[in-house]
């Protein structure tokens, strides 16, 4: 028998949905998103990751609602002692398998993090001596050295059943396959189908004990993947689909809102577009060719193109590698702009001719509306001289790519947010040296300075040396050009009207960072 392709899958699940609806639940919640989804928490990486861990999981602390910091989740308090952070899990906490959540669970999630090196775990590596159950309910960890980042880290410890988990492991396989297709979590919902190239299909969990569910929550929510603009336009207006994915052209979420039916939301929350340069392939492995690029961007253009009403767009000018929202960003530094006699004179410096190597710049084919961006960037750097390729590449081949520079693209638009409400989260994972390659380090920075930032800014407890640290990191990197700091990315939702997101409408209830704010059990299905 032969297998069906993704390609096929996809347009075979197109179809049945356009063909109608099958039997719904009472309070059904249908959205999409362009990554293949991941529900395992310790090798999760992307949006789509982090809205199904965050749903499926809970971890020992969550972003500040309304500000910034952690507030208290699966742990109900916690003490720091130099070294020592010990937490005290809150009382009732179960999984959904019925097991109660215990200090040893914590233990064996973090063991497993580390030992599957995947995932968050880059952002604890070489920084945790010891991870001790004290008590059924105490759990305390101690530190190799001071790590300003640590609390707003845990965020990312999603933990898990370890009695359930350990009984489908085999080896020391820490049952990783098995994760990637079911949950063992105490969030509040549970799978119950799920194929990560076409849907994840969730319901309430029933042994769920933490912040109560709103009485209108949805009692199933169906996460859809790689849809078309078109699909989910139609499945809109049809009243079939609920919330769009961040990444609908302008065009597409001003349409839908003009049709009457659906309400627009905007998420902003740490997160930076960045255009990723190669730096370790010819003609990006000169900083003269990629500051050529960085002074030839269009960045008044790039912003006209994100609008989407009069009042709402999908990005705001970024004036470095740190977005406006996040601990240390330098707001003082001018915003950079197109000067292409600058990027002439850079140019001019660098050891390779403008037509001496074709530049691949790749675009994301699930986001459709950085196709513009890519043809507006061959537009512009032909002028140069440049010999520019633009091709249109799947998220799931980028993210097989760009584990080597060698397979890399020169340049590619990538999202990229802070995974924790700490710069660390976004800066240590996009330019240490130290860290593998993935879709977050694409540029292959490799700095000593860069490096000494990074280290210090994890080490530094004073919050006004940590913003110093933060500013001269970003100094440092506007010079080395490792990208284009393209935009920040402020997310804009289409919503159908009848589902309500509060965290997303109030801001006195939405999350610090992007993708928590995606909490289901606060949604409200109204109709």
């Amino acid at each position: 028998m032969k297998t069906m392709t993704r390609l096929g899958l996809l347009a075979c699940s197109t179809a049945m949905l356009l063909a109608g609806p099958l039997a719904a639940q009472d309070r059904p919640l249908r959205l999409d998103e362009s990554a293949v989804g991941e529900i395992d928490p310790a090798k999760g990486t992307d949006y789509a990751d982090t809205v199904l861990g965050v749903n499926l999981y809970e971890a020992l602390v969550y972003p500040k609602q309304g500000g910034a910091g952690v507030q208290p989740w699966l742990a109900s308090d916690w003490t720091i002692d130099g070294l020592d952070y010990t937490f005290t899990i809150r009382d009732g906490a179960t999984f959904s398998s019925g097991n109660p959540v215990t200090a040893a669970d914590v233990v064996y999630s973090f063991d497993r993090l580390m030992a599957l090196g995947q995932g968050p775990s880059s952002l604890f590596e070489g920084r945790v001596a010891s991870v001790e159950a004290v008590d059924d309910s105490t759990v305390k960890f101690t530190l190799t050295e001071a790590f300003a980042p640590f609390l707003a880290a845990l965020v990312q410890l999603s933990v898990v059943d370890s009695a359930v988990v350990k009984d489908h492991a085999t080896g020391d396989d820490y049952a990783s396959d098995w994760l990637s297709s079911t949950a063992a979590g105490s969030g509040a919902y549970v799978i119950k189908e799920h194929d990560p190239q076409i849907e994840t299909v969730m319901v309430p969990n029933p042994n769920y004990t933490g912040e109560a569910m709103d009485d209108l929550a949805p009692d199933e929510v169906t996460y859809r993947y790689s849809l078309e603009a078109s699909t989910v336009r139609a499945l809109m207006s049809r009243g079939e689909h609920d919330i769009s994915s961040l990444w609908l052209p302008p065009e597409v979420l001003k349409a839908m809102e003009a049709d009457g039916t659906v309400h627009l939301a905007s998420e902003p929350g740490g997160t930076g577009e960045y255009i990723m340069l190669n730096t370790q392939r010819p003609p990006l492995d000169d900083v003269h060719c990629r500051l050529a690029l960085t002074y030839a961007y269009d960045y008044a253009t790039t912003l006209q193109l994100l609008a989407v009403t009069d009042d709402m767009a999908q990005g705001i000018a970024m004036n470095g590698a740190t977005p406006s929202g996040l601990f240390g960003s330098d707001l003082d530094r001018p915003l950079q702009t197109q000067d292409m006699d600058k990027a002439k004179e850079e140019l001019a410096a660098c050891k390779y001719a403008p037509d001496e190597y074709e530049l691949d710049l790749a675009w994301i084919a699930e986001v459709p509306a950085r196709e513009r961006l890519a043809l507006l960037m061959q537009a512009t750097f032909t002028q140069l001289g440049m010999n520019v390729k633009v091709t249109r590449t799947p998220w799931a081949l980028i993210t097989q790519q760009v584990t080597e520079p060698a397979t890399a693209p020169h340049a590619i638009e990538i999202a990229v947010s802070t995974r924790t409400p700490d710069t660390d989260s976004l800066m240590y994972n996009m330019y240490s040296s130290t860290v593998p390659h993935t879709w977050m380090s694409a540029s292959y920075l490799a700095d000593d300075e860069v490096d000494g930032y990074l280290e210090a800014g994890r080490t530094e407890t004073d919050p006004e040396k940590r913003a110093e640290i933060y500013r001269n990191l970003n100094g440092r990197l506007r010079d080395l050009a490792p990208a284009i700091y393209a935009y920040e990315f402020t997310g804009v939702y289409g919503i159908r009207n009848g589902i309500e997101v509060p965290n997303l409408m109030d801001d006195s209830k939405r999350y610090s960072i992007s993708a928590f704010s995606m909490l289901f059990k606060d949604m409200r299905v109204t109709d």
